[in-house]
């Protein structure tokens, strides 16, 4: 059905719609309750239902003519490392290491932590664990120790699951030292450590406890797929908190598999057979949803990339995948794409491949600029779709949709339309719908679909007070925007992104997209700096691109000029910094609070998340001889 029809039936006969998705997936036991609620009044999808992801995954695809398909490729330009896995090969490696786990004590209900790079038996440790109907959470690699054994303490795994060492560009990280120290600072202690060496750099293993992967396969007999209830965890995936905390993002097993197989047909357009490439890491929940889950639970070939946009070699590495891969969708963060667009302004080296495979990119892990954007476009010449999500919703909310292969209106700076199944509503401090075109908070009307976080691990109070409470009636986003006269939604930020200069309520986004829009900008972040006289002031910090000479005045004057011609004197933007880099997460956001807090002399907490410490002393020596109380 067109998008109207099904969005409206999603919403007014949510049960039913649902209910039809259900048919798409290969119950056990096909559930009768289609929504309820639990003991604690959280709503729950599919809860007499009975299945497995990983037999949805691997076995069903088997058993119906798919074996002999590409499951997954590795392509790691980082090690010259390249290998393909048809769906027999997956499931063949997945049972023997469900097996293994198995002999190790790890079954229904026991937590794994998996703390792997971008390699291919990180994939067969998620599918193992959702084999045996194990709760599997898997931390970032090269996450700090202290922050592992945060995630050891609140999840108190059975086992953890590592590899001797990742690779960032051409530099070795060893992971075993890290596991190490985390496991002496963490108060649960795991029974065993399994550690797949890589060829590169072996790890020392100290005693029984301690275990080589391959020795550990070898001898293990391949078990089959345990039963689980739908409501039953499938992962936790941790997320930063505002109390330093980590918030363990629950995940489902029935919803999710629902929600992600309608997805790749709904939002991302692609069907059994197609090749789909997320150009994520597993850490992240891009990776959970459409590296590992969705593509397979799809009958998709999925991409695992070892890799960077640049640097591995050039900035042609993406178009090289996507080449020789013969990719149809493909699927990565604006910061990609920016990095992309640094090195290579012009997009000569795109040249070098045949991309007619590609029809679709879509962007998604942070807000994407107008310039950008269009950039993109303009170099592939087909859609290029902003979308929007989080952690918490597992699958996407916002994005353009797409009817019969048509894309409807693409309006840069906007996220598109709601998702058939979310009902967004922007809402005032008091929780009411505001009008079209006023901005406020992004709220999604409860129940949320199939596939959302239906808890927190173990913190059923947290997670109602986090996410339920601040709106009655609503799972609160965190996040600002507005919707205009035809439902498109834009998303202008955290909530604490919007700045007031005095007494008007700004939104730095808006003020990003100009400064973006310049000829000599990689990209920029615009943040709201304290300032005696009107309460604060954005001040822009920019990146250029390669080969531009600009002096920082002259810059600052164009963008100046740029701003107060299409925002206006009010937005009082009368500084913009020249740096090398901007402070990021390793999924690609930019630390906005953290770079407030240095320009504001504040201390600030560092995530976890961090890409590069070393930028925060950068962005600090930038700001130190600024005067930015009296602009």
């Amino acid at each position: 059905m067109p998008y109207e029809s099904t969005y409206q039936q999603s919403i007014t006969d949510a049960e039913q719609f649902w209910a039809k998705q259900a048919n798409d997936i290969d119950w056990f036991n096909k559930p009768q309750q289609i929504l309820s609620q639990d003991e604690d009044g959280l709503y729950r999808w599919f809860s007499d239902g009975i299945l497995n992801t990983c037999h949805l995954a691997l076995d069903y695809h088997v058993a119906n003519g798919r074996g002999d398909q590409d499951a997954l490729i590795y392509d790691s330009p980082v090690t010259q490392g390249f290998a393909r896995y048809t769906y027999r090969d997956l499931l063949t490696e997945t049972s023997r290491l469900a097996g293994a786990l198995q002999s190790l004590g790890v079954g229904y209900g026991d937590r794994v932590i998996i703390y792997m790079p971008m390699v291919p038996q990180v994939v067969f440790a998620m599918l193992a664990c959702a084999r045996l109907g194990a709760i599997h959470s898997v931390v970032f690699g090269g996450f700090a120790a202290h922050e592992l054994a945060l995630r050891i303490d609140d999840a108190k795994p059975k086992v953890i699951m590592t590899a001797s060492a990742g690779i960032e560009f051409d530099k070795i990280l060893p992971y075993k030292p890290i596991v190490d120290k985390a496991m002496s600072e963490a108060h649960h202690q795991v029974d065993k450590v399994v550690v797949f060496q890589r060829w590169m750099h072996r790890a020392v293993l100290n005693d029984e406890t301690e275990l080589d992967w391959d020795s550990l396969v070898a001898n293990a007999k391949p078990v089959g797929c345990t039963p689980v209830k739908a409501t039953d965890p499938l992962y936790i995936l941790y997320t930063s908190g505002t109390t330093g905390k980590p918030k363990g993002i629950v995940r489902d097993n029935g919803g999710h598999a629902v929600a992600l197989k309608y997805s790749m047909k709904q939002v991302y357009q692609v069907q059994a057979g197609d090749v789909f490439w997320a150009a994520s890491d597993v850490g992240w929940v891009v990776g959970h949803s459409y590296i590992v889950y969705a593509p397979l639970i799809a009958g998709c070939t999925t991409i695992l990339y070892e890799g960077k946009p640049v640097r591995t070699p050039d900035a042609g590495a993406f178009w090289r995948v996507i080449s020789d891969y013969q990719v149809k969708t493909f699927f990565t963060a604006p910061t990609g794409i920016r990095a992309i667009k640094k090195e290579d302004s012009e997009g000569l080296l795109k040249q070098k491949y045949d991309l007619s495979c590609l029809k679709y990119v879509f962007l998604a892990g942070e807000r994407c600029d107008v310039a950008t954007l269009e950039w993109v476009k303009e170099l592939l010449d087909i859609p290029v779709i902003d979308h929007w999500w989080q952690t918490e919703s597992g699958w996407p909310m916002l994005a353009t949709p797409i009817d019969h292969g048509v894309v409807h209106e693409v309006k840069p700076g906007s996220a598109g339309r709601p998702v058939p199944g979310f009902q967004v509503h922007i809402l005032d401090h008091d929780g009411h719908v505001l009008p079209r075109g006023a901005e406020g908070a992004v709220a999604i009307q409860l129940p949320m679909p199939p596939g959302c976080l239906p808890t927190l691990w173990q913190a059923t109070d947290r997670f109602k007070e986090s996410y339920l409470e601040v709106y009655p009636g609503h799972y609160f986003t965190g996040d600002g925007g507005y919707q205009d006269a035809d439902g498109y939604t834009y998303i202008t930020g955290r909530i604490d992104d919007v700045i007031n200069v005095a007494g008007h309520r700004l939104s730095t986004s808006d003020m990003e997209e100009i400064v973006a829009s310049h000829p000599a900008v990689a990209e920029c972040a615009v943040i709201g700096v304290e300032n005696e006289l009107k309460g604060q002031v954005p001040v822009g910090f920019v990146v250029l691109k390669s080969g531009f000479d600009v002096t920082e005045t002259g810059l600052e004057n164009d963008l100046i000029k740029m701003v107060r011609e299409q925002l206006g004197a009010v937005a009082c933007f009368k500084k913009a910094l020249i740096v090398k880099r901007l402070p990021k997460t390793r999924s690609g956001k930019i630390l906005r609070k953290v770079m407030r807090h240095i320009a504001d002399e504040k201390p600030y907490h560092v995530p976890s998340t961090i890409e590069d410490l070393t930028v925060l002393e950068e962005i600090g020596e930038v700001c130190v001889h600024q005067s930015f109380k009296q602009i």
